[in-house]
């Protein structure tokens, strides 16, 4: 994937329908991308993703944001997490916290602010205390031997959603992704991993929002059709029923 591509769709996107009524309807996806230099090089600087950040926190009011400070270096899952107002969260399955308090762990992994950051390779999940609305997190070093995170979100019924990562990048990458779904919100969120435990990924920042806490006014379908002209890349989402 070329340099052009990621610097086409780092800002924030939207899925588009048609017709105003639908277009209330879907969810709202965010998604911002800057390449790596390598596994022993850590990113001065990310742009694309922290415009998409700022798209995303924009519709957000008062949300809690974690990025694993308080958590002893090596902690596990299960991981208790609270959010403030936006209730409290259960981190299971894979993964670790990890401290690199500069350049890299040596594989292409740091976290975006602080010291410290999730680590994760394969399966892990965000049980939440109450049903929420969004979500956003920075995700690093995420492609370079060619895995995409997706994530799963369970309400009613289970969505899931590709993020859009590039593939056979160098090491070092950082993405952010967010989603707004103020019309379904779900009470778990699980992220999956297309190379298995072969590609380890950076998590940090991890953020979430009630209803209450965000903004449902969606473009109107016009906008979002001068959207789509301009931006590209965007990762899918493919609902289904759960069984």
């Amino acid at each position: 994937m070329n340099i052009q591509k990621k610097i086409t769709y780092c800002m924030a996107t939207a899925l588009l329908v048609v017709g105003s009524t639908a277009a209330q309807a879907v969810p709202i996806i965010y998604m911002g991308e800057d390449l790596g230099l390598g596994e022993s090089t850590r990113l001065t600087s990310h742009p694309n993703a922290d415009a998409a950040q700022s798209s995303f926190l924009s519709h957000l009011t008062g949300v809690g944001i974690e990025g694993f400070e308080g958590f002893a270096n090596g902690a596990g899952a299960p991981l208790a997490v609270s959010f403030g107002a936006a209730g409290t969260a259960t981190l299971n399955g894979t993964g670790s916290v990890n401290e690199v308090i500069s350049g890299t762990n040596g594989f292409g992994r740091y976290p975006v602010h602080g010291n410290k950051y999730w680590d994760a390779s394969g399966v892990f999940s965000l049980d939440f205390s109450a049903p929420v609305a969004s979500f956003g997190f920075f995700g690093i070093d995420i492609g370079d031997f060619n895995g995409q995170v997706t994530a799963t979100t369970v309400s009613g019924t289970s969505t899931l959603y590709n993020i859009g990562n590039g593939t056979n990048i160098a090491g070092g990458s950082v993405l952010y992704w967010g989603l707004i779904d103020v019309h379904d919100p779900f009470t778990s969120l699980t992220f999956g991993n297309t190379a298995g435990s072969v590609d380890f990924f950076g998590f940090d920042d991890f953020t979430i929002g009630s209803v209450a806490q965000t903004d449902e006014t969606i473009p109107e379908p016009a906008t979002l059709a001068l959207m789509a002209l301009g931006l590209a890349g965007i990762g899918f989402a493919k609902r289904k029923t759960s069984q």
